[in-house]
C-alpha cells in the first residue's frame, strides 16, 4: 500500500476522533508495515536515537577540524611603570624612566604536517562511532518493531478469542433456551440449568476481560507507532494468508551473520579499539608542523634607556615536537589498548554465538509452530464433532448435562488453541526476522 492511501486512513482517524461524541469511531485496519512506517516517523522512543547519530555525524566534522591550521591573534595595552637599576650588589640605585604606554599585537600560524597519524585515527573513530550510531538506531527500530509486533498479534489474537467465546455465548444460550423448555415440560433438572447457566457466566465474564485486553492492546500499539491515541485500529485479517518461507536454518543463520545489529555494533566496536590502539601509539611519534607569525610591539625594553618605538618583526619555520615522557608513560596506556581490542574482539565472539542461538532456537520454535496448527486443527474437528453428537445425544436424554459442559468447554478450548498456533506461526517469523536484523 502506498504512502498516499496511508495517509488518508490517518486523517480519517484523526477527523473520526473529532467527530460528534454521539458516533462511534470507525476502526482503521493497518498492515504492519504500515504501522511500521508510522512509528519510524512519529515514534517518540525513536527520536533520541536520530539526535545520536546526528551528534555522531557532527563529531566527524569536529575531528577533521584538526586538520586546519591553529591560528591565535592577541591585543594587548598596558601601562608600563618606571624601572630602577643598581649594581650587581644592590647599591648605586639609579631611576630608569620608561615609555608608560605599551602595545602589543600578535599572530602566530601552526599548521600540522605530522601527528604521527593521530589526526586521521581520530577522523576514522568519529567515522565508526558514527556509523555505530547508525548500527545503535537499527537496533532500537528492530526492537521498537518487534514489539509493535507483538501488540499487533495479540490483538488479533484477542480479537479473534472475542469471536470464538461469542458464538459460544450464543451456542450457551441456545442451549439455556433448550433446557428451560425441557424443564417447563419437567424433563430436565433445575440444577441442569443453573450449571450451565454458570458457564454462560463465566463466558460473559471472559468477554469482559478479552475487550479490556483489546483496549490495553490497541492503546499500546498506537502510542508506540506514535498515532493518535483516540485512532481505533484492527489488524488486517489477510495476514493469516500470507505465504511465509521455509528457508533452512542456515539461509537464516547467514542472514543474521550478514544484517543482524547487534553483530554490526559489535564488529563496530572492535574496529574503533583497534583504531583507539593506533591514536595511542601514535603519541610515541613526533609532532611536525609549519609555524608563521608576526608581532608589532612597542616600547623596546630590551634596550637601556628603553627606546620608545615599535618593534614589528615576522617568522616562518618548521616545528618539531616529541613528548619524551611518552617512553616510559605510553606502556601502560598501550597495554590498556590491547586488553579493549581483546575485550572488543571477545564481545563480537559473544555476540556471533548468541543471535546463532537464537536463531536456531527460533527456528525450531517456527517448525514447530506449524505442527502444532496441524495438531489444533485437527482437535476442533474433533472437538466440534463431539460437541455436535453430545448435544444430540443430550436432546435424545441420552447424555448428562455433566457431558455437555465438558464438550462445550473441549470446544471453546480447541477454537481458542487454534487461534493461537495461527498467530504463534506468524510471532516466530516476525521473532526470526528481528533476530536477524531483517524485520
Amino acid at each position: 500500500m502506498n504512502n498516499h492511501r496511508l495517509l488518508t486512513r490517518l486523517l480519517f482517524a484523526v477527523l473520526s476522533s473529532g467527530g460528534a461524541c454521539c458516533m462511534a469511531q470507525s476502526p482503521v485496519v493497518m498492515t504492519l508495515d504500515e504501522i511500521f512506517r508510522c512509528a519510524e516517523q512519529n515514534s517518540v522512543q525513536l527520536r533520541p536515537s536520530f539526535s545520536a547519530e546526528e551528534e555522531a555525524r557532527q563529531e566527524i566534522e569536529l575531528a577533521r577540524t584538526k586538520r586546519l591550521p591553529d591560528v591565535n591573534a592577541s591585543l594587548s595595552l598596558s601601562y608600563i611603570g618606571d624601572g630602577f637599576t643598581t649594581k650587581r650588589n644592590f647599591s648605586d640605585y639609579q631611576k630608569a624612566p620608561i615609555p608608560h604606554f605599551g602595545n602589543g599585537i600578535g599572530i602566530t600560524v601552526n599548521q600540522p604536517l605530522y601527528a604521527g597519524g593521530a589526526i586521521t585515527a581520530s577522523i576514522e573513530m568519529a567515522e565508526l562511532r558514527s556509523t555505530a550510531a547508525r548500527y545503535a538506531t537499527e537496533l532500537n527500530r528492530d526492537n521498537i518493531r518487534f514489539r509493535l509486533t507483538g501488540f499487533y498479534l495479540d490483538l488479533y489474537k484477542f480479537t479473534n478469542l472475542r469471536s470464538v467465546v461469542e458464538n459460544n455465548i450464543i451456542q450457551a444460550r441456545k442451549v439455556l433456551a433448550e433446557m428451560d423448555a425441557r424443564y417447563q415440560q419437567g424433563t430436565a433438572l433445575r440444577n441442569d440449568i443453573t450449571r450451565y447457566e454458570l458457564l454462560l457466566s463465566n463466558l460473559e465474564l471472559q468477554l469482559v476481560k478479552i475487550n479490556n485486553t483489546i483496549d490495553i492492546l490497541s492503546r499500546n500499539l498506537t502510542v508506540t507507532a506514535g498515532l493518535p491515541e483516540s485512532t481505533s485500529l484492527r489488524p488486517d485479517t489477510t495476514i493469516l494468508d500470507r505465504s511465509l518461507p521455509k528457508d533452512g536454518e542456515a539461509w537464516w543463520q547467514q542472514n543474521a551473520l550478514e544484517n543482524s545489529p547487534s553483530i554490526k555494533l559489535a564488529q563496530t566496536g572492535l574496529a574503533i579499539s583497534r583504531k583507539a590502539q593506533s591514536v595511542v601509539k601514535s603519541d610515541r611519534l613526533p609532532k611536525i608542523g609549519l609555524q608563521a607569525g608576526w608581532t608589532f610591539d612597542g616600547p623596546i625594553l630590551v634596550e637601556v634607556p628603553p627606546i620608545n618605538r615599535n618593534l614589528s618583526y615576522w617568522w616562518v619555520g618548521v616545528g618539531v615536537s616529541y613528548n619524551l615522557s611518552s617512553l616510559w608513560k605510553n606502556n601502560k596506556a598501550e597495554a590498556r589498548s590491547q586488553v579493549a581490542t581483546r575485550n572488543s574482539a571477545e564481545k563480537l565472539d559473544a555476540a556471533v554465538e548468541s543471535v546463532g542461538l537464537e536463531v536456531r532456537s527460533e527456528y525450531i520454535r517456527y517448525l514447530q509452530a506449524y505442527e502444532e496448527l496441524k495438531t489444533q486443527e485437527k482437535s476442533v474437528e474433533l472437538a466440534d464433532r463431539n460437541y455436535q453428537t453430545t448435544a444430540t445425544r443430550y436432546s435424545a436424554d441420552m447424555a448428562l448435562i455433566t457431558d455437555m459442559l465438558d464438550a462445550a468447554n473441549a470446544k471453546l478450548d480447541a477454537e481458542q488453541q487454534l487461534v493461537n498456533a495461527r498467530i504463534d506461526i506468524i510471532y516466530y517469523y516476525y521473532k526470526l526476522l528481528f533476530i536477524t536484523g531483517t524485520i
